[in-house]
């Protein structure tokens, strides 16, 4: 849920999707539909239906183990690593984008690579303490050395740090929310949240008001989000 989500917005919707699905059978046993109705307002909703797979293929419990959970649907090594990490206390390497930051800062003087990162980690990590080791570059990287105005005279790690002051974080164009697809995507999956018997494309395309209602539908079906039928678009009932 944290992925690219802020967290005020996941934690009500944490403990309102775990009171809904306490367990990983109850997440099993529920349709793809209700899974999405719950997972409504956080956005990428393909990780509700990754995280309902998973569910349907662990019946047994989640695998320990960096390369069983990474073989997990929509499980990458980032996630892996973290949830072995975090999770069992292995002593594995991971770096998300404030540990890149931190580590590449305090070595080679700008923010790290992913790559450069887990590599650094690897070899300056804590192998006994790795929850509280990631946990406080996490921390650093959140409150002191953020992207923007880092507060270097308050860093536990000023006095070996490589970094210079330059700005080294790399700016990307990225296209408006407000006319992207991913907006129209999450206003079909809401508006069809709404009826359990589905809607005609017509009166969809009425409700989410784009024309590219009828291409998101079709990509939405060809993903597992939607069910299209003669009868019109609804959210899954399995």
């Amino acid at each position: 849920m944290l992925q690219q989500t802020q967290v005020a917005r996941v934690v009500p919707a944490y403990a309102r999707f775990l009171k809904r699905f306490p367990t990983l059978g109850a997440l099993a046993r529920a349709s793809l539909g209700d899974v999405l109705r719950e997972w409504s307002g956080l956005g990428y909703n393909r990780r509700a239906r990754d995280l309902q797979r998973i569910a349907r293929l662990s019946s047994k419990g989640l695998p320990r183990d960096v390369a069983g959970l990474d073989a997990l649907p929509g499980v990458g090594r980032y996630t892996a690593s973290a949830v072995a990490c975090f999770a069992h206390g292995d002593a594995t390497p991971f770096a998300d984008i404030n540990i890149r930051r931190v580590l590449g800062r305090a070595v080679l003087g700008r923010s790290a690579t992913e790559r450069e990162a887990v590599e650094l980690d690897r070899h300056m990590g804590s192998l006994r303490e790795p929850v509280r080791w990631h946990h406080a570059l996490m921390d650093i990287g959140a409150t002191i050395c953020v992207a923007r105005r880092p507060r270097c005279e308050g860093c536990p790690l000023s006095s070996v740090c490589a970094y210079t002051g330059a700005d080294d974080v790399v700016r990307r164009r990225q296209l408006r929310f407000a006319t992207s697809d991913r907006r129209v995507r999450g206003a079909i999956v809401r508006a069809l949240g709404e009826s359990r018997h589905g809607v005609t494309l017509r009166a969809l395309r009425r409700a989410v008001i784009d024309t590219r209602v009828p291409r998101l539908v079709r990509a939405l079906a060809a993903e597992g989000l939607v069910e299209v039928s003669e009868r019109g678009v609804r959210l899954p009932t399995r």
